[in-house]
């Protein structure tokens, strides 16, 4: 069974992040929806076991790639070469997940978030963090945290619990790669 915290406690960030440096996967609110998310220690989510962890919980494809949440908007030079624009780059952190050619030429979506509290987090594991909607895949995205806690409560680790979220957009994906820049989701920030 999950350990269950609210944000607003004093102990929230250290735990969260102590639980996924163990490993574990927790739920996290964020500043768009709740998200799954794990620490992200290697290139290449399809072999990665807490990647393969949140793709259980949630049903998920396995080709299907991961966003990851980045602790400070400078941290993206650490995965690429490409500079990115400054029309993107003045938007974060927020509510925009950027894809760019990573340096052994794939791609890497990453979002350095609006939140303090969740970059606060991120900062303490040391690594970026995988994160996905609290959803079973195919579902719509769960909103209200009682929602959250009885449908994850036996599937994850932690559940740091912020309240509702309402109809809260998700983070606008945008593909920056080779210098022109894609919007390929619509979501809470308007490019």
């Amino acid at each position: 069974m999950s350990v269950v915290i609210h944000k607003s406690d004093p102990a929230a960030a250290r735990c969260a992040a102590e639980c996924m440096l163990r490993g574990g996967i927790a739920i996290l609110p964020t500043d768009t929806v709740y998200g799954f998310s794990g620490i992200a220690l290697h290139a290449d989510p399809e072999h990665d076991d807490i990647a393969q962890k949140i793709r259980a919980v949630k049903g998920r494809s396995e080709k299907k790639p991961f966003i990851k949440l980045l602790a400070s908007p400078d941290d993206i030079a650490r995965y690429t070469d490409e500079p990115l624009p400054p029309s993107v780059h003045a938007r974060w952190p927020g509510a925009l997940t950027v894809i760019v050619q990573n340096r052994a030429g794939g791609t890497d979506a990453f979002r350095c978030p609006g939140d303090s509290w969740l970059r606060a987090v991120i900062a303490q594991c040391g690594v970026p963090l995988y994160s996905t909607s609290v959803n079973k895949s195919g579902s719509p995205v769960l909103s209200r945290a009682a929602d959250i806690i009885e449908t994850f409560r036996n599937a994850v680790d932690l559940i740091v619990i912020a309240g509702d979220t309402g109809d809260a957009l998700p983070s606008t994906i945008v593909s920056v790669v080779a210098g022109t820049v894609t919007v390929v989701r619509q979501g809470a920030v308007v490019l």
